[in-house]
Formats: structure tokens, sequence, C-alpha cells
């Protein structure tokens, strides 16, 4: 359906795209480690290239380190972001208040998906809450009447 000349208000329809997800996952062979502590730090790793990398605005890891400063209202240094993308330095693990941080400052929030990935969660927007909640009450309505027939059933 194209756009009749001088209409504003009517849309392509087969331009629409759907839009991206601000949680995504880490490609497995990206994270792949022997231990959960050695997957952290690859995926640390990864979200610092990734953040370098980037087209729109490149983030190098004193500015990374800087932001992530500002934001916890204490000293990160580009040389603790070293440490916490090794899997080689055991003695500098990133804290859960620091991955907050790293979050925050690169914008990227795949760390937390992988978190939840390890206990068997997934991380979804905040505004498709709403559709999971409805989801599984659905799912315990539909389990409590099949329950509800079969004692009907047994009564009979």
């Amino acid at each position: 359906m194209a756009r009749v000349r001088g209409d504003s208000k009517t849309l392509d329809l087969l331009s629409w795209s759907p839009v991206e997800p601000k949680v995504g996952r880490f490609a497995e062979e990206t994270i792949r480690a022997a231990t959960i502590s050695g997957k952290v730090s690859r995926a640390v790793a990864q979200i610092l290239r990734d953040a370098k990398a980037r087209e729109d605005q490149p983030l190098e890891r004193d500015d990374i380190a800087g932001r992530m400063s500002e934001f916890l209202g204490e000293e990160v240094s580009k040389n603790m972001l070293d440490a916490y993308a090794s899997q080689s330095r055991e003695d500098h693990r990133i804290s859960v208040v620091r991955a907050v941080a790293l979050m925050h400052a690169t914008q990227d929030f795949r760390l937390l998906s992988l978190m939840a990935d390890e206990l068997g969660l997934a991380v979804i927007p905040r505004a498709y809450e709403g559709t999971v909640r409805e989801a599984i009450l659905a799912e315990k309505i539909e389990e409590m009447s099949g329950e509800l027939n079969s004692l009907r059933r047994r009564r009979k």
C-alpha cells in the first residue's frame, strides 16, 4: 500500500519492522568456559569489545570506567575492567554491583541474561511483564480446570 501524494497520515505497512529487544543473549561460543566465573569473565570481555566497536558511539575502557565510577560514586579504573575481563585473574571477579554499573555504562544487558540463564530464568523488558503474567495465569486456570473436571468425573 503506497502513500498517497500529500498524505502524511497513512503509513507504509511494508516498511514496519519489529522493535529490537533491549535484553539480548551472548552467542554460546562467545562465552564458553568451564566455570560460571569463566563465563562471566568472557562475557565482560565481549561487552567491552562490543562497546568499543559500536558504530554510533564507540566506548573505550577508560570511558566505561568513568561512567561506572560516576554511577557508583566510587573509583573504577580501566585496570579493574581489564582484570574483570581476564579469566586468569581469579582474584578479581566482578561483583554484582559493578556488573550493574557496567550494564548501565554500556547499555548492554546481556550479562543479566547470562546470570538468569544459569538459574533457568529469562530476562524480559518490563513492557512484556503483563503478557507473561497473563500466560502464567492462563496455565494455572487450565490446570485447575483439568483438576475440577477430573473431580467431577469421579463423583459421577
